[in-house]
């Protein structure tokens, strides 16, 4: 198991969902100007859940502000 913590938040990823990631094709994400990997909406509906990290561009309507899915 692995625990990723982020400042508000942890998240627990077993093995079984490490491998149930889809793979990555090269128009699944693009680099922002600072760097980071930004997923585009087609690998986050590819993947099938909301992680509710306020994703840029988040297909399930999550507003990370109010903490809710809109859609």
């Amino acid at each position: 198991m692995i625990l990723v913590n982020y400042s508000k938040f942890a998240i627990e990823i077993n093995d079984r969902m490490l491998h149930e990631l889809p793979k990555l094709d090269p128009d699944d994400f693009y680099l922002s100007k600072e760097g980071y990997k930004v997923f585009t909406e087609k690998y986050l509906l590819k993947r099938g859940y909301c992680c509710q990290s306020g994703c840029r561009h988040c297909p399930y309507g999550y507003d990370k502000k109010t903490n809710t899915i809109k859609k």
